[in-house]
């Protein structure tokens, strides 16, 4: 079965048994999440989309906090001595999906 679930504002494709990174959500390692708001699923010749849609996607949190690569945000203006530099690395958390009920 394929589902496309909806975590924090952005879309994943998953099965059952995928391990992904989402942008960072509560929890601790170990813990059990679901994710409702699941818009489309495919199971052999069935598919569903929109409000037909009745699954759950059931996770579990392998690791709590992963950084990200390291982005850097330059701003420079060329003859005035205007030079601004800002960075930051975005946490994630490690999921693997277990079920999609």
């Amino acid at each position: 079965m394929l589902a496309v679930v909806k975590i924090a504002g952005q879309q994943f494709k998953v099965k059952a048994g995928d391990s992904l990174y989402v942008p960072h959500i509560e929890g601790k390692t170990g813990d059990q999440v679901e994710f409702p708001e699941v818009l489309f699923t495919h199971s052999g010749s069935t598919i569903n989309s929109g409000t037909d849609v009745q699954a759950v996607v059931k996770a579990e949190i392998i690791n709590d906090m992963v950084k990200g690569d390291k982005v850097i945000a330059f701003k420079m203006k060329r003859r005035k001595g205007f030079r601004k530099k800002h960075g930051h690395r975005t946490q994630y958390t490690q999921i693997k999906v277990t079920a999609i009920a």
